[in-house]
C-alpha cells in the first residue's frame, strides 16, 4: 500500500484533523478516495485500539467539518494483522471545504487553494450554467426565420417537419425556451454585427475603408472573408490550360481564424468581431481571450481544444464547418506557419503576413541599390573620360583631385591629402594650378562650400 493522489494514510487519530483536510482535497481533485487512520505514510500498518464509538465519532466530524455534506463509508479493517479504520468517501458538489478552508491534492500532499484558484473551481463547476450560448432567451420559436432554420436542417442531414421540432433536434431548446445560440443563427433581425476596415499603412493611423456588416452568424463568416479576399493581392498559377487564383493569404487558414472568431468570443462582451487589414498584415479580433487555461504556446503545439461556446461550435460542427477534434489550428499552422497569435486586453488576435508587403520593401530597396550603383557608375566613368582629355595636360596627381572632386563635391583639402597619401600644401599647390587652367572652381564658402569641374 502507498499513498497517492487518491489515497492518505495517517498513523493515528491525532491527525484527523488533518485528514479531513486530505478529503476536501482529494474531492476537489478526483471526487472520490480514502483515508487510512492506523497506516504509517510509509504504507506500513501499526494499528490502533478503535470501537465501533471511535468509528462514529469519525463519522461525526466529517459531518461537522465537512461541507458540502457527504456520507462516508466507515469501516474496521485488518491489514498484516493490525486493526485499521478505512474511510471510503466520494462526492461531487466541489468544492469541498474542511474546517472552512478549501484544498487541492497534488501528489500525496494537500495544498490549500488561494482565492482565484477556488474561484476558478467555482467557475468550472458552474461552467454548463454560466455558458452564455446555453443561457435563455428571450425570443421566441415565431422570431427564428423559418426559411434559414429549414436550409440549416437540410445541411446538417436532419428532417424536417416543424419549427419547433427542429430547434429541438438542435439542441437549442430547454424547458420550452429557445437558447442563445439560436438566434444567433436563424432570427430574421440581423443579431450581430461584424466590423471590417483597410489601413493605408502598418498602423490604424490612416483608414482607406471602413464597412460595418450586419447578419447572422454564418453571413457575417462569408462577409469577412469576402472583404479579406477582395482586398488582399490575388496572384495566379496554371492549372493544365487554366487559370487559379493564388490570394497571398491561404484561403483555408483565413476561413478556419474567421470562423474561430465567432466560436470562441465572448458574447457578453458587447465587442465585435474585427477584421483589419493593413499594408504588411490582416488581423483577425475577436473579443475574449483565451478560454480555459490556454496559451499561446499550447496553440502552437497545436491539437488543443478548449471551448468557450460548446453549443455553438456543436451546430458548426452538425454543418461540416468545424470538427470535433480540434483540427483548426493545426490547419492553420500547416497552412500559414508564419502566422501570430496575440492577445491583448482580453482581445484575441491572429495576425497573417501579407508577402506583397515584404516583396515591395525588396524590390523599393533594389530600385535603390541600382540607382546608387548606376550613379556610382555615371561618376566613374564621367571622371575617366575626364581623365583620359586631361591626364596628359593635367598629369596624374591633378586628375585624381578632379576624379574625386567628381565623385564628391563636398570633399575637403584634408580629405584629398590622405586619400592621395599627399601633404595638404601640395594639394593646395594642384588646386590652385586648376583653377587657373578653368578647369575646377569653388562655389561658397571653405565651410559650406562645393567643387564645380568645369567642362
Amino acid at each position: 500500500m502507498k499513498e497517492s493522489e487518491t489515497v492518505e494514510f495517517k498513523k493515528s487519530l491525532a491527525d484527523l484533523k488533518a485528514g479531513l483536510a486530505s478529503i476536501a482535497a482529494i474531492l476537489n481533485k478526483h471526487g472520490r478516495g480514502e483515508l487510512w487512520f492506523g497506516i504509517r505514510s510509509d504504507g506500513k500498518a501499526v494499528g490502533l485500539d478503535a470501537t465501533e464509538k471511535t468509528l462514529r465519532d469519525i463519522s461525526q466530524a466529517i459531518a461537522a467539518h465537512i461541507e458540502a455534506k457527504i456520507y462516508p463509508h466507515v469501516t474496521l479493517e485488518t491489514i498484516d494483522g493490525r486493526a485499521c479504520i478505512k474511510v471510503a468517501f466520494e462526492g461531487h458538489e466541489t468544492p469541498y471545504y474542511s474546517h472552512g478552508r478549501a484544498y487541492m491534492r497534488v501528489a500525496d500532499e494537500d495544498r490549500q487553494l488561494s482565492a482565484k484558484e477556488l474561484e476558478k473551481l467555482i467557475l468550472a463547476k458552474n461552467s454548463d450554467r454560466l455558458r452564455w450560448d446555453n443561457g435563455i432567451c428571450r425570443m421566441a420559436v415565431g422570431d427564428l426565420d423559418e426559411g434559414k432554420l429549414k436550409r440549416f436542417v437540410e445541411r446538417a442531414g436532419l428532417g424536417w417537419d416543424t419549427a419547433a421540432n427542429a430547434v429541438e433536434k438542435l439542441g437549442l431548446f430547454r424547458d420550452g425556451k429557445l437558447l442563445n445560440a439560436a438566434p444567433l443563427f436563424f432570427a430574421k433581425a440581423a443579431p450581430m454585427e461584424l466590423r471590417c476596415a483597410v489601413f493605408g499603412t502598418t498602423d490604424s493611423a490612416m483608414i482607406i475603408d471602413r464597412h460595418d456588416i450586419q447578419g447572422d452568424i454564418l453571413e457575417l463568416i462569408e462577409e469577412a472573408q469576402k472583404y479579406v479576399l477582395k482586398t488582399i493581392h490575388i496572384g495566379m498559377r496554371l492549372d493544365g490550360l487554366y487559370r487559379v487564383d493564388v490570394p497571398e493569404i491561404s484561403v483555408e487558414a483565413l476561413r478556419e481564424a474567421i470562423i474561430n472568431a465567432f466560436c470562441h468570443r465572448d458574447y457578453r462582451d458587447p465587442d465585435y468581431v474585427q477584421v483589419a487589414i493593413f499594408k504588411d498584415r490582416v488581423e483577425i479580433r475577436n473579443p475574449g481571450g483565451l478560454f480555459g487555461g490556454l496559451t499561446v504556446a499550447d496553440l502552437r503545439r497545436g491539437h488543443v481544444s478548449k471551448r468557450r461556446n460548446p453549443l455553438i461550435c456543436e451546430m458548426f460542427r452538425r454543418i461540416h464547418m468545424v470538427e470535433t477534434w480540434g483540427r483548426g489550428m493545426p490547419l492553420i499552422l500547416k497552412n500559414e506557419p508564419q502566422v501570430q497569435f496575440k492577445e491583448i486586453a482580453e482581445i484575441f488576435i491572429v495576425s497573417f503576413g501579407r508577402p506583397s508587403f515584404s516583396e515591395a520593401i525588396t524590390d523599393a530597396k533594389t530600385v535603390t541599390d541600382n540607382a546608387a550603383k548606376e550613379s556610382a557608375q555615371k561618376r566613374q566613368e564621367l571622371g575617366e573620360r575626364l581623365g583620359e582629355k586631361l591626364g596628359e595636360k593635367l598629369g596624374e596627381t591633378r586628375s585624381r583631385i578632379v576624379n574625386l572632386m567628381i565623385e564628391n563635391a563636398q570633399v575637403t583639402i584634408p580629405e584629398m591629402a590622405e586619400k592621395l597619401d599627399v601633404s595638404t600644401t601640395a594639394i593646395e599647390k594642384q588646386i590652385t594650378i586648376l583653377k587657373n587652367k578653368a578647369v575646377i572652381r569653388r562655389v561658397g564658402p571653405d565651410k559650406g562650400g562645393h567643387w564645380e569641374v568645369l567642362k
